[in-house]
């Protein structure tokens, strides 16, 4: 099986079949091919996958995500459209986060963590020189099921 470029599927090399993977409990295809890129944070070799349609890197071991900046904002946008809002109390971030020194599995540098300037309240950590940001499991779930208050006065 081959894995076609940003396709969401797998095609045979010998009888052009195509296989679909099946999203997982968070929503992301696994399609088993690995990346060259290593986990951030366990060092384990990132898998290809997609989200929402659009193909990010993947972490079988801790499930965190590598998502290209530019694609960030329509993977949330398309995730948001699909799901309904929490009416839980917002997660506070933990503020120890920002004091998390990671870095990018692309260039080695240091990636910046910085709050995400949207709903969910979460720390991400991003390399600007590569376009990339690192979302620990858990926090697109966070973004993607925030109130967003932008409406809200409306």
């Amino acid at each position: 099986m081959r894995l076609r470029e940003e396709a969401e599927y797998l095609t045979c090399d010998y009888c052009g079949s195509i296989q679909i993977p099946d999203p997982n409990p968070d929503g992301v295809r696994v399609l088993g091919v690995p990346a060259e890129e290593s986990c951030p944070v366990c060092e384990v070799k990132l898998t290809h996958a997609t989200v929402a349609g659009h193909r990010i890197r993947y972490c079988q071991k801790c499930h965190g995500m590598l998502i290209v900046m530019d694609l960030f904002r329509l993977i949330v946008q398309d995730l948001r459209a699909r799901r309904e809002s929490s009416v839980a109390d917002p997660h506070r971030p933990d503020a120890r986060d920002l004091d998390r020194r990671i870095h990018c599995p692309q260039c080695r540098g240091q990636m910046d963590a910085h709050p995400y300037m949207g709903p969910g309240n979460v720390i991400i950590d991003s390399c600007e020189s590569c376009g990339l940001a690192w979302l620990d499991y858990g926090e697109l779930d966070r973004i993607v099921r925030a109130p967003d208050w932008t409406y809200a006065a409306e």
